[in-house]
């Protein structure tokens, strides 16, 4: 048999199977930080669900929860590189990399959950992705978000002078660290599997978190101090890689932009509508509450404005479009 009979019934095959194939059919990865149970994970589910389903199956995602690909500084890396497709990430992240994204954790920038999911669908917010591109090689396509930051201690605290000198858990960000610096107290980074045994061990003495971690991961069971003070919103942002982005077709862009952001949207919903709920759960178990407000943190706030009012432009356009949401 020549080379040429030969090869003419695999290429015949093959073209076959070319034409039955969409022609961008891709696989794509998304990683995030949060576990599986997290609404953000589950959020990220339905995103692929979704894009599998408008795109007739030419498209899947595979989610990737739980820091299975790194830390959010490495997915980072690999979205910059085109390593990895999407991601889930806090701001916090994105802005030790874009410094002007760090006014929107300005203490008392909100008071309220529903004050921070009314400036996170601002312009003036949205208007902030435009410098992912340019500055972190990212495509940002929309805000997510978490609960209110409180403080949980595992001796009594009313306020920040009884912080000073404890060790504080937090997200690793300058932002927040700052803030606690302020206070006095000592500011640790911990990923958020290790924080329940650093509590039980006394690593640290108490934590920056949410009323939604906290009830999750049982952190009450280690810490049974409460300070309700909602002195931070936690936002999240939903980005692609710049490298794989370019590489999208205009239908295949409005799609994951659709999609994400609708699902992103349904994040934001979602912590709104169970704040108040998860607030009075915790008041229900046999834990000590305490609360305190913008006027208690004062000084702190004073200390972190002379820090990221140089470093975060925007931070007097965003104090703006908040006021004008509070007067609202």
């Amino acid at each position: 048999m020549s080379i040429k009979r030969f090869l003419s019934p695999v290429m015949t095959g093959a073209l076959a199977l070319a034409m039955v194939l969409p022609a961008h059919a891709r696989d794509f990865r998304l990683g995030l930080i949060t576990p599986p149970s997290h609404q953000w994970t589950q959020a990220a589910e339905a995103f692929a669900n979704e894009v599998k389903e408008q795109s007739g199956g030419e498209h899947s995602i595979a989610i990737f929860p739980a820091q299975q690909l790194g830390n959010e500084a490495q997915m980072v890396q690999q979205l910059q590189t085109g390593a990895l497709d999407m991601a889930f990430l806090t701001i916090a992240e994105i802005s030790n990399r874009v410094p002007d994204f760090g006014a929107l954790y300005a203490p008392y920038l909100v008071d309220n959950i529903d004050q921070a999911a009314a400036l996170l669908r601002s312009d003036t917010a949205i208007e902030l992705l435009d410098q992912l591109p340019a500055e972190a090689g990212l495509v940002g396509v929309g805000y997510g978000m978490a609960g209110m930051r409180q403080v949980m201690s595992r001796t009594a605290a009313k306020g920040p002078q009884d912080l000073a000198g404890k060790k504080l858990r937090i997200t690793p960000f300058e932002p927040l660290r700052d803030f606690y610096i302020a206070t006095g107290a000592a500011p640790t980074p911990l990923p958020l599997p290790a924080v329940y045994d650093a509590l039980a061990n006394g690593q640290i003495d108490a934590i920056d978190m949410d009323f939604d971690s906290i009830l999750i991961f049982k952190f009450y069971e280690r810490a049974d101090n409460l300070l309700i003070s909602n002195h931070m919103m936690f936002p999240m942002v939903g980005v692609v890689s710049g490298r794989v982005w370019k590489d999208l077709s205009k239908e295949d862009r409005q799609l994951f932009q659709t999609s994400m952001r609708k699902h992103l949207d349904g994040v934001i919903d979602h912590f709104q509508q169970q704040e108040r709920q998860q607030e009075q759960q915790l008041r229900a178990l046999d834990i000590t509450i305490e609360e305190a407000g913008k006027d208690d943190f004062a000084t702190a706030i004073s200390d972190w404005e002379k820090i990221w009012s140089n470093k975060a432009k925007s931070l007097p356009s965003l104090r703006q479009a908040a006021a004008e949401i509070k007067a609202n």
